[in-house]
């Protein structure tokens, strides 16, 4: 495939690293060559197959709006928008593209959420729950999506909407954490990332999975399907 990358961050480094490693083409944009989605024109986006980001909150959206408005497939890994779902969920199936974000693209994570879907139920059973979530001091946005979407997983199950507590610290890749309490025992579920490759190599993966589809998708409803 030929992939347009979104920012050469420490995540952008990676998924251009691993996606040559696995035979695509791809060419990077850096933030300031993109202000205000400059650089995402139907001509300078003829030969790609799918648009990758990892920009900042700010960026987002102008880059959600511009790949959509020139028919091309994204996936977005940039996390601090999801209030906007349903606005972007819209443009999307009016402009017949397909678009996959995630909070957090390792499979870690996604198998995380899945326990925690089940653990879940005790809130129905006289327990108490409890989320929290460590990043490095880079991170842009707190709490981090990744602990927006546990929350919405617990939610969803037990109706139940847990307080969150975020910090930020040094150089932390990423820590979540979901404790559920009773008068007679503590339940801890707890993941920790080692590094920021899982998360680079989920995405590429994603992009894969996207090429030729339409629609709007979450990562964790489809990475068993990769």
């Amino acid at each position: 495939m030929n992939l347009l990358l979104l920012g050469r961050g420490k995540m952008g480094t990676l998924v251009d690293e691993i996606a040559r490693g696995r035979t695509h083409t791809v060419r990077i944009v850096e933030i300031d060559e993109n202000l205000h989605a400059a650089a995402l024109t139907p001509e300078k986006l003829r030969d790609i197959d799918i648009v990758i980001d990892f920009t900042t909150p700010h960026a987002v959206m102008e880059n959600i709006e511009g790949c959509t408005r020139c028919g091309k497939n994204l996936v977005v890994g940039t996390t601090g928008w999801y209030e906007e779902i349903p606005k972007i969920r819209q443009m999307v199936e009016n402009a017949g593209t397909g678009f996959l974000f995630a909070s957090n693209f390792s499979i870690g994570v996604n198998l995380f959420f899945e326990i925690a879907k089940t653990a879940s139920a005790a809130l129905h059973l006289d327990y108490s729950g409890r989320i929290s979530e460590c990043h490095h001091v880079h991170k842009k946005d707190a709490p981090s999506g990744t602990a927006v979407i546990l929350g919405k997983v617990v939610q969803d199950v037990s109706g139940a909407e847990l307080p969150i507590t975020s910090s930020r610290e040094g150089e932390v890749v990423g820590m979540h954490q979901l404790v559920l309490e009773s008068i007679n025992d503590t339940i801890t579920l707890r993941h920790d990332a080692k590094s920021r490759r899982g998360f680079a190599e989920g995405a590429v993966r994603a992009a894969e999975w996207l090429q030729g589809k339409k629609g709007f998708y979450d990562f964790k409803d489809i990475w068993q399907q990769l």
